[in-house]
């Protein structure tokens, strides 16, 4: 098997893991492991599903719950974001 075919299958089952271990986002995970979000979602979503389906059902569980909640962390952090404004605003 080529080296580089191995690297890359051991990433996605790191990412995998990260994924799962921490709960995390593919932003999040894309941060922690130096690679892109793109990179992390192709290899959590696509190749992951080949090479570990048990890791890739648990991975793709999270990423839904991400995704249900995704509207409700946006509202927080613009709310967050109007505040620290009004708040700036006071001080000044």
């Amino acid at each position: 098997m080529n080296d580089n075919i191995r690297a890359t299958e051991q990433r996605a089952v790191e990412l995998g893991r990260y994924i799962v271990e921490h709960k995390s986002t593919v932003r999040t995970a894309a941060s922690a492991t130096g690679v892109s979000k793109s990179t992390v979602h192709k290899e959590v979503t696509h190749r992951l599903k080949e090479i570990d389906y048990g890791l890739y059902l648990q991975v793709r569980e999270i990423l839904e719950l991400n995704k249900s909640e995704r509207h409700i962390r946006g509202g927080i952090a613009t709310r967050e974001k109007y505040k620290r404004i009004a708040e700036k605003k006071e001080s000044d």
